[in-house]
């Protein structure tokens, strides 16, 4: 038998079934349907919200084969890649334990290259805050000039530890 954590069990795996955040569900759906989902996103809230989960939603919806373009079908290999935690295209960091300039050094050189299945690379750091002062400013260039193939999903907790400049 296999022990599931229960929140891992029960997570939504797609955006009809996120509770409590209708508003933030819309707009990014609008943003997937109109193909207009800009390349870094920034989750913010307390604890439990669905930071994390709404950025797996998104990571999902992006390299969706099958189903419409705000709605991932949780058929095809690369949704099932996701909800397995195994897709090639996902990068998702712990910004608490991977938060110095020498991580960031690493996901920018991965980033040059294409992906290497789906259409996008996505990449989810949680807990953003955690990063270094100079692990932003290594990732700052990227993120003002992303690859079109790549996509960044932020999560953080605590907004007000985001340097300006990285929130602009």
């Amino acid at each position: 038998m296999s022990y599931l954590v229960l929140a891992r069990k029960w997570r939504p795996q797609n955006f009809a079934e996120v509770v409590g955040q209708q508003a933030v569900v819309r707009t990014l759906r609008n943003a997937l349907y109109r193909n207009r989902v800009a390349h870094a996103m920034l989750f913010s809230g307390v604890r439990g919200v669905g930071k994390t989960t709404l950025a797996r939603l998104m990571a999902k919806a992006l390299n969706c084969q099958q189903g419409e373009p705000d709605v991932p079908c949780n058929q095809c290999e690369s949704c099932l890649e996701v909800m397995a935690g195994n897709a090639m295209d996902l990068h998702e960091i712990d910004g608490a334990s991977n938060r110095g300039i020498q991580e960031i050094r690493e996901l920018k050189e991965n980033i040059r290259f294409f992906p290497a299945k789906g259409r996008f690379k996505i990449i989810i750091i949680d807990e953003v805050h955690m990063l270094t002062t100079e692990a932003f400013n290594a990732l700052l260039k990227t993120l003002e000039e992303p690859p079109a193939h790549v996509y960044f999903m932020f999560a953080t907790t605590e907004l007000h530890k985001i340097p300006i400049t990285i929130l602009s």
